[in-house]
């Protein structure tokens, strides 16, 4: 265990140096999760060895969703400068794609044990979740996940991750987990259709998956939706027809939420004889391309604010969601306790007294006598039968306290299963029950004033840290501040450390 978390500390030490050169501001939230990290330590709702601080990525994610022969990979070759990825109409890659920067001008691909292993990446611990949904499916992580690097200067300080084509009706369980996992990481997720198949009607499970269960997010805004390959639309009268019932299909869907995109990649365009017609797809095209790899390139501002964000929802659910949580828990093991107690000695005391009318009855109503003469029938004598019976009373409890600690825990799997609240309420709500822990004790070990006030702390740091974040990109008297700015390009390129470096290394 000690091993373990000073390899956690010198993670984190290593993820503030880093920061304190690129984005001071994010210094600080690393600071503001070691704090929530200590309040969750004494509660023990979490490992020595572990941080809410690795459990979010803190490197500016890319994901990129789609159909199948949407025309991803290309897309992305195309954008980095590189045939990094397969292409063609079949689906060519069935695993989840990790692409970092590397030095070294050879590619290279490594298994997924690499990103499951790592809590630097985005999919750590992935196998475990793939477990749950699909028995015995964990142990083949290299199947759903690679990781490959490539040199590219579009990949630097960011993270780029290809999905398989989707189709949710044949997809496994599996793969829908790591979907929604890569979602909710991702700071810009750019959704592909192929403008190939205008018949988005008959793809309504993948526009469900894809587009309505996106557009009541929080984060919608960060959805790019892209009508990928038009160039194979140009010999059409209309293809403005094509685009139109894309459109109607998606706003059938509800899509209230993100941008519309319609593309084509230049390396592998249909020739368009027409030079008036050609002259118009183009110009859409790089319009369209341009407004998406700004965002692309403004990801690391996205990520800023996802990282604060995240902090202050971890927070949040800690002090609102996961402590209620066990205090409940906690309430429920403590009522069916003492009821359980009442309930078994009160019944062994009616029994007992029971049973001593009757000895006395027996013994010509002499009770005392016929107790004396109990007692000296009893080899331990009354203090050892005194100390057998304290032994026995004190089993009977402890028996009962973990039976209703027993009894309880299925209904807070549920709970915490529905809640997904941070840290773990099950290890937790065991230490809070056992038998060093005093039943009467109506909160959970170590939440008192102290833990609220550095939670409060905590938040209002990151009310500071938004302010702090606004302030650098909006200005309106144009005086400087003083605040932090972003490197240059080229000073960032020779800062970056992990995970670029890492993939260098490994590969």
């Amino acid at each position: 265990m000690t091993s373990t978390a000073d390899a956690l500390q010198h993670r984190l030490q290593e993820l503030e140096s880093h920061l304190e050169q690129e984005n001071p501001v994010l210094l600080s939230t690393v600071q503001s999760f070691r704090a929530l990290d200590r309040v969750a330590y004494r509660m023990e709702l979490l490992e020595r060895n572990e941080s809410f601080a690795t459990q979010i990525p803190w490197w500016p994610l890319i994901s990129i969703l789609g159909t199948f022969s949407a025309g991803k990979s290309t897309f992305i070759n195309y954008y980095l400068g590189q045939k990094l990825q397969r292409t063609g109409n079949q689906a060519v890659d069935d695993r989840f794609t990790v692409v970092v920067y590397s030095p070294e001008e050879i590619s290279h691909t490594l298994p997924g044990v690499s990103l499951d292993s790592d809590p630097r990446f985005p999919f750590f611990r992935m196998s475990q979740d793939i477990e749950e949904v699909a028995g015995g499916e964990g142990k083949r992580i290299d199947a759903y996940l690679q990781l490959k690097t490539c040199r590219s200067e579009r990949l630097r300080g960011k993270i780029i991750i290809d999905s398989p084509g989707f189709d949710a009706d044949a997809q496994r369980t599996a793969v829908l987990r790591i979907t929604d996992h890569m979602i909710d990481l991702s700071d810009l997720v750019l959704v592909f259709f192929d403008a190939r198949h205008p018949e988005p009607g008959a793809m309504r499970d993948t526009l469900k998956h894809l587009v309505v269960d996106t557009i009541k997010r929080a984060d919608s805004g960060k959805f790019l939706y892209i009508l990928n390959q038009l160039d194979s639309t140009a010999g059409e009268d209309n293809p403005e027809d094509v685009v139109a019932a894309w459109l109607r299909a998606i706003g059938e869907a509800g899509l209230t939420a993100g941008r519309f995109y319609t593309i084509y990649s230049p390396d592998v365009a249909t020739q368009i004889p027409d030079e008036y017609r050609r002259t118009r797809f183009e110009k859409k095209r790089d319009e369209d391309l341009g407004e998406i790899y700004r965002r692309m390139e403004q990801v690391e501002i996205e990520r800023a604010y996802r990282i604060v964000a995240a902090l202050r929802k971890t927070a949040t659910d800690f002090s609102r969601t996961a402590v209620p949580l066990l205090q409940t828990a906690l309430r429920r093991w403590r009522r069916r306790t003492l009821l359980a107690d009442t309930l078994v000695f009160g019944t062994a005391i009616g029994a007992f007294l029971f049973w001593s009318l009757k000895l006395g009855q027996w013994e010509g109503l002499n009770y005392h006598a016929a107790w004396l003469d109990l007692l000296k029938s009893v080899p331990w004598g009354l203090e050892g039968f005194e100390g057998v019976l304290a032994l026995l009373v004190l089993g009977i409890h402890f028996g009962i306290r973990r039976l209703s600690a027993l009894s309880v825990m299925p209904w807070l799997r549920k709970q915490v299963a529905k809640s997904e609240a941070p840290g773990n309420i099950l290890a937790g709500f065991e230490r809070n029950t056992s038998p060093w822990r005093t039943v009467l004790l109506g909160r959970p070990f170590a939440w008192n004033g102290q833990s609220r006030a550095e939670i409060d702390e905590v938040l209002q740091g990151c009310e500071t840290y938004i302010q702090t974040l606004n302030e650098r990109f909006t200005n309106p008297k144009g005086i400087n501040n003083g605040t932090w700015h972003p490197m240059p390009a080229a000073t960032q390129a020779s800062s970056d450390a992990q995970p670029q470096d890492l993939a260098a290394e490994t590969g």
